[in-house]
């Protein structure tokens, strides 16, 4: 499958020979890959040439992946980040979400995985004017920001998608096994609670202090967007 426009994709991997596998399977599928070996030299690349996506092996020398994950969200970058974890319980998998990656990878290793998950995440950007409203929330589909009551809200890949599916299907309650189906694609996490954890960032970054729930939990079922 050969991708318009070569999308770069950082990796960083202390692992030199799971990095050049890594590199390989992305090249193969007609990404340009960008192999860095620890936080340090993330960063650099980081800046050097503002990557599509990142991948971050969360056991680096030095500084862990989930701290310079923490720190490029800090920073303002907005790329999709993947990262590579050994473990798969559900602490790990939230503590991933809660610093700022989109997604994980298992170890070990396997490429038809991985390049699926690429390229889920590096669709083709649709270049559209199109807006979702809902009261005095706007989503913007072409910048994939959200505004609300005049304020600009930057979002991550998922919270977007999340967020998108809500504005879909406004008032109607959606289960969870909906909401993992349409905005995760796959058998994400299983009874993990992943869309408790992104449901939490949006309403933080949506509802300011006094402002009504617009993300309602209906206990039992799922979630509902809809005026309080």
């Amino acid at each position: 499958m050969i991708v318009a426009h070569n999308p770069c994709v950082l990796v960083i991997e202390p692992d030199d020979s799971l990095a050049n596998q890594l590199a390989f399977d992305l090249q193969e599928a007609g990404y340009e890959a960008v192999v860095a070996n620890d936080a340090a030299g993330g960063l650099q690349n980081c800046r050097e040439v503002s990557p599509a996506l990142i991948v971050v092996d969360r056991m680096l020398t030095g500084e862990s992946g989930l701290s310079l994950c923490k720190n490029l969200r800090t920073i303002g970058n907005r790329a999709p980040i993947l990262i590579l974890m050994a473990r798969d319980t559900v602490d790990d998998r939230v503590a991933c979400l809660e610093a700022g990656a989109d997604d994980y990878i298992l170890k070990p290793y396997r490429s038809e995985d991985f390049l699926k998950l690429i390229r889920l995440y590096l669709k083709p950007d649709v270049d559209t004017n199109e807006q979702l409203r809902f009261g005095d929330l706007v989503l913007d589909i072409g910048t994939r920001r959200a505004i609300h009551n005049g304020r600009a809200i930057d979002l991550t890949m998922k919270e977007f998608e999340l967020l998108k599916f809500f504005m879909e299907h406004p008032r109607e309650v959606l289960t969870r096994e909906q909401i993992l189906e349409n905005v995760w694609g796959y058998d994400f996490m299983g009874e993990s609670n992943v869309i408790e954890v992104y449901i939490r960032y949006l309403r933080l970054k949506i509802e300011e202090d006094g402002q009504k729930r617009l993300i309602q939990t209906v206990r039992g079922v799922g979630y509902v967007l809809r005026e309080s």
